[in-house]
């Protein structure tokens, strides 16, 4: 090792120049500089101490051939301190790795010394693979007892990432495999294989050894799926569709201390920023997942990132740390080796490209087994001392968002931690990332999870603010819109909805999505309630009837469901012009839908699969026949016949001494029109200032709807169009032409 220098800046004496002397701001400045510089110089005179009490640690230990008691030996008990204390809070450097692990490994010292000395092994930056290789190879002599062995496999899992190159490590896949019945290291060294698995490694006679009666423990499952991933022909057993967790946590000693020194050292990355891809700013390194977001190069290949084509033609794989362009991704598609930090696909655009073209479901097990984990171990509510980190994993939970966006589907693990998080969930932390999430839930498992996101997220959505309940109401309408891209593409591309192993057939997918908007329907009739008919939360409950109103023209969705009453008559009746408008709008494609689908069913010989109820079709005329009685004929109390309209007797309507009660809710005194019937009398009738509506009628009828339609109620002019019988085409002319 070579000793570290310290500043020259901090050797050199402070000049004081005489012009300077009885300038006091002058004298300030050069005060704080000074204060500045012994600052360093302890700093450096500390980490030069430090460095050299390191340097004699290991010298002591490459020394110790007999077996030393730790109690009778004080340069034991000193080095061994200087080890923890350095390796816990800044970490070590990679020269040292070697000789520490060869003296853990080796036996020469008590169990007690060598579990000390491996729960100290933190990295500053990297491990070199050499030290590793030759650690490994300790175990063949058996010197080492095999509560040390079981921990030294839990830090190689751990520090896995931090191995700076993995090519040899990948030659002992056969040693390691060689452990894998003996029981207690069983679950550790599935856990290895699984990170250390190729296409080649699927071997048949490794697959034979699986077969063997070893059970059926989440660890064996992990491996065999893997296994069955990349040779299924030798694979003829069933496993699980999906496991909570495959592995047991093997980083819990060592946890604590890399993210003390990722902290401390986070403006010293040490991987070159040149190595990064997908991100333009290195990224946070104070918790796991940061460290998984970048894709570090070999040592191996550190050096020449670029002209390396003759090796990897040799080796028959491209490394991703050398993808640079979408033209490589194109001419090395089929010989690209992803790298055992998954994480790092989420960052990387070149990757998502290989994703969504190549179906590799090898590479979908993986993210799914480390996000799985990542989420679990690290979600800021479910566990109490992550809840310092909230701003990372915020940004964690938005980097796999961008991802299922840029996808176009959502990641199994996320379905799983919303599960069991949300129960837990305050609806404070992470809100905007966790709703978002929610809006990429796979379609096939929504009726399973009903029970585990339904029914928490209900009860947060009633105790909850208006704000909240508007950014529920949107998270849905983006997972209803997910959901039908999903069907019109599989549609475009499939001629049946039987390509695929999960419950996604055409009867699944109706039934899925007819769950959703019931759902929602009870949500927004209840929050109405709640917030009195709140003209802000209306919008967005119209929003989403927006999409379901088309479903069936659209997407080519069998399944028209109308809004329930609770959200139908709050709107219809609303004070404000737009929610009466979109309200208008959505009722004129509901009639769109549901006449091409009576035109398709009578048209077609062929029997139909799916046919729209006469529920539907009744409760669509009972909301017209409410809808034209209240803004065009004045005769909803009388005509509305729904069991939870607005139809009251006459007698009861005169108590209330209301003039003109039956003309109350029609085009022109309705509450949310009233405005724009003052503006066209003032236009109309300059020299009439007393608003007398009763004007409006006749030609002047006919002149306030041109004027509605000009102001821009899009909604008004279809439903009136094509939901009311008004006189002929040509006497509405002949109207215009007297006028003019």
């Amino acid at each position: 090792m070579q000793r570290r220098q310290s500043s020259k800046h901090s050797k050199q004496p402070l000049r004081v120049h005489d012009s300077n002397q009885t300038d006091l701001s002058a004298w300030r400045k050069e005060g704080s500089i000074n204060t500045e510089k012994t600052v360093q110089n302890q700093q450096s005179l500390s980490d030069d101490s430090k460095h050299n009490s390191l340097e004699q640690a290991v010298r002591f230990f490459e020394k110790v051939q007999d077996r030393v008691s730790l109690k009778k030996s004080e340069g034991l008990q000193k080095h061994l301190s200087t080890v923890e204390s350095i390796g816990l809070e800044r970490g070590l450097p990679p020269e040292v790795f070697d000789t520490l692990l060869t003296v853990a490994l080796s036996g020469k010292l008590a169990d007690t010394v060598n579990t000390r000395l491996l729960k100290s092994l933190v990295p500053a930056s990297v491990i070199p693979e050499s030290s590793v290789v030759s650690s490994v190879s300790w175990l063949c002599v058996s010197k080492c007892t095999s509560n040390v062995q079981l921990l030294f496999l839990r830090w190689l899992i751990t520090m896995f990432d931090f191995i700076d190159c993995k090519e040899q490590l990948h030659a002992l896949y056969g040693f390691f495999f060689s452990f894998i019945h003996d029981e207690k290291l069983c679950p550790y060294v599935c856990h290895l294989l699984y990170l250390l698995t190729k296409k080649e490694n699927g071997k048949s006679i490794q697959l034979y050894e699986l077969k063997k009666p070893l059970g059926m423990q989440p660890h064996l499952q992990a491996l065999l799926s893997l296994y069955k991933v990349f040779r299924p022909e030798l694979m003829s057993i069933t496993l699980p569709g999906k496991m909570k967790t495959y592995f047991k946590n093997s980083e819990a000693p060592w946890k604590a201390a890399i993210n003390a020194v990722r902290r401390r050292n986070q403006a010293n990355s040490p991987i070159s920023q040149a190595l990064c891809l997908g991100t333009t700013q290195p990224p946070s390194r104070k918790r796991k997942w940061n460290a998984q977001l970048i894709i570090p190069a070999s040592s191996a290949n550190t050096q020449n990132l670029v002209g390396n084509s003759e090796k990897n033609s040799a080796n028959d794989f491209f490394p991703v740390e050398q993808l640079q362009a979408f033209t490589q991704l194109v001419e090395n598609i089929h010989c690209l080796e992803f790298p055992s930090q998954m994480g790092s696909v989420l960052t990387n655009p070149l990757l998502l490209h290989y994703m969504n073209c190549i179906k590799d479901e090898s590479i979908y097990l993986r993210l799914y087994y480390w996000m799985g984990q990542t989420l679990q171990e690290e979600c800021t509510w479910c566990v109490v001392e992550n809840s310092q980190y909230e701003q990372e994993f915020k940004d964690f939970l938005e980097i796999i968002y961008k991802a299922e966006c840029f996808l176009q589907e959502g990641f199994s693990s996320c379905e799983e931690f919303l599960c069991r998080s949300l129960p837990l969930w305050d609806g404070s932390c992470c809100r905007s990332q966790i709703l978002r999430l929610m809006s990429w839930i796979p379609l096939s498992s929504f009726s399973e999870m009903k029970s585990h996101i339904c029914d928490p997220l209900a009860q947060l959505f009633f105790t909850s603010s208006l704000y909240f309940k508007c950014s529920v109401l949107e998270c849905l309408k983006e997972l209803l819109q997910n959901w039908l891209n999903w069907h019109v593409v599989r549609l475009d591309s499939e001629s049946d909805y039987q390509f695929c192993s999960q419950n996604t057939t055409l009867s699944g997918l109706v039934d899925g999505i007819a769950e959703l908007i019931h759902f929602v329907g009870w949500i927004s009739t209840v929050a109405l309630r709640l917030e009195n008919n709140c003209t802000f939360l209306l919008y967005f409950i119209l929003d989403f009837y927006e999409i379901v109103c088309d479903m069936y023209l659209k997407y080519n969705l069998p399944l028209l469901i109308m809004p329930p009453a609770g959200v139908f008559y709050p709107a219809l009746l609303s004070m404000d012009s737009v929610s009466l408008n979109q309200l208008c709008y959505i009722m004129y494609r509901y009639r769109t839908n549901l006449v091409a689908a009576k035109e398709n069913e009578l048209t077609k010989k062929k029997k139909q699969q799916f046919k729209f109820s006469s529920q539907t079709y009744q409760e669509y005329n009972q909301y017209i026949i409410a809808m034209v009685g209240c803004l065009w004929t004045s005769n909803v109390f009388q005509k509305d016949n729904h069991p939870q309209g607005v139809r009251l007797d006459d007698e009861l309507l005169k108590k209330t001494g209301v003039q003109e009660f039956k003309n109350s809710f029609n085009i022109v005194y309705h509450p949310a029109m009233m405005g724009y019937a003052a503006h066209f009398l003032q236009q109309a009738c300059p020299d009439d200032p007393t608003f007398n509506f009763s004007l409006i009628k006749g030609k002047k009828w006919n002149w306030y709807l041109d004027y509605l339609y000009a102001q821009g109620l899009e909604g008004l002019k279809l439903f009136v169009e094509s939901s009311i019988n008004r006189v002929s085409q040509a006497s509405q002319n002949k109207a215009r032409n007297v006028e003019v």
